[in-house]
């Protein structure tokens, strides 16, 4: 059974890999095929030569972006499971806060940072509010949705034998909010990394916001790529841990796959 499960995790891993490895070789050959210069489009392998180049830089400017992303990953959460819990109490609160979350969400966030810019200036304040402002709406709106799961004749039975409001939530309503909760945190952690790249972009002195910005004034496309690949390596990196607490989290479901 446990060589059956570690089989069908390995073709879940090769097949995407597989995919992505047929693209870029198409890419490669496309690419010397109709004679596209390198500043247009750059070569696969030219992008990897360009990453193992400027290592330095790249791992200079990443840590400045992973600091800033973890910073508002972690306020997003706190404001999400706040706000999620607050919902879940009252309905009158749920009638009051659910539109004003959805009416975020279509506020343009590109039209909105330099506001944040003027109002806060070039610190690290307006680039963790950009991540708080794209990062904690799916974490608050998974876990209030999370929470109305819940099994009601267990909360009645647990009534009857006189548990508190608090021994429910624990009990009951956080465990049955988890997988749902789970679900927004690897949206929201994809997100966070592209969060502090944007309020990078409208001004820093670090971060792979500003790389991308410099490198693309300067015609340095292969940088430009380079960079790119950087953001999506990262972001994958925070779904996978996130994917990783999230199985530690809730064993159960681990058992129930087997």
């Amino acid at each position: 059974m446990k060589n059956l499960k570690n089989t069908a995790n390995i073709k879940q891993l090769f097949l995407p890999l597989g995919v992505i490895i047929a693209l870029l070789i198409i890419w490669e050959v496309a690419v010397s095929v109709m004679g596209i210069e390198e500043w247009i489009l750059p070569k696969p392998h030219s992008i990897f030569k360009e990453v193992w180049d400027v290592r330095d830089l790249l791992i200079l400017h990443s840590a400045q972006t992973i600091y800033e992303t973890l910073i508002g990953l972690a306020l997003s959460l706190g404001a999400g499971i706040l706000i999620a819990t607050l919902i879940d109490m009252s309905s009158k609160l749920r009638q009051a806060i659910y539109p004003l979350l959805v009416i975020s969400q279509t506020i343009p966030i590109i039209a909105l940072a330099p506001l944040l810019v003027m109002w806060f200036g070039y610190g690290m304040l307006p680039k963790v509010l950009v991540i708080m402002l794209v990062c904690f709406f799916p974490i608050a709106i998974s876990l209030a949705d999370g929470y109305r799961l819940v099994d009601r004749d267990m909360i009645r039975v647990l009534q009857s034998m006189g548990a508190s409001r608090l021994q429910i939530f624990k009990m009951v309503k956080i465990p049955a909010a988890l997988p749902s909760f789970f679900t927004g945190l690897r949206i929201a952690g994809t997100y966070s990394v592209m969060g502090a790249v944007i309020g990078e972009w409208l001004g820093a002195s670090e971060g792979l916001g500003i790389l991308l910005t410099r490198s693309s004034q300067s015609f340095l496309t292969t940088r430009v790529f380079a960079t790119i690949f950087v953001i999506v390596l990262l972001s994958l990196i925070i779904y996978g841990l996130i994917e990783i607490i999230a199985k530690w989290t809730m064993p159960w479901r681990k058992n129930n796959q087997m």
